[in-house]
């Protein structure tokens, strides 16, 4: 496929907000990726990659101030709002997965302690 092929959008600000917000909506777990295998679908999300995309956006946010209109504002507020809530959403159910996974592990891993200083 040539690159007139696919034409690109133009580059505007809404563009870059809704790109960053779509990264850090994948590497948490959001948006499925398509891969080749279902192993591919069900993958951990990636909150330190989530958290630097966020941030970056907050930065973007902060070196903006006062230089955007009410709607480009608001778009930035709501994105990070929402993603903030998202990324806490997703830090706790994936704590809570892990260590519900920690637990159902701990019997088999005792019971195999426990096997050696019985002999």
């Amino acid at each position: 496929m040539s690159e007139t092929d696919f034409p690109l959008p133009p580059p505007t600000f809404e563009f870059l907000i809704f790109s960053l917000k779509m990264q850090a909506e994948m590497r948490l777990g959001l948006m499925p990726v398509p891969g080749d295998g279902p192993e591919d679908q069900e993958q951990e999300p990636d909150l330190l990659t989530a958290r630097h995309t966020i941030d970056m956006l907050a930065m973007l946010a902060d070196k903006t101030r006062g230089n955007l209109s009410m709607e480009e504002q608001r778009l930035v507020e709501n994105s990070l709002t929402e993603l903030r809530f998202r990324y806490v959403q997703v830090s706790e159910s994936t704590a809570k997965r892990k260590a519900a996974t920690a637990q159902m592990g701990e019997p088999a891993s005792e019971s195999a302690g426990e096997t050696p200083s019985g002999s």
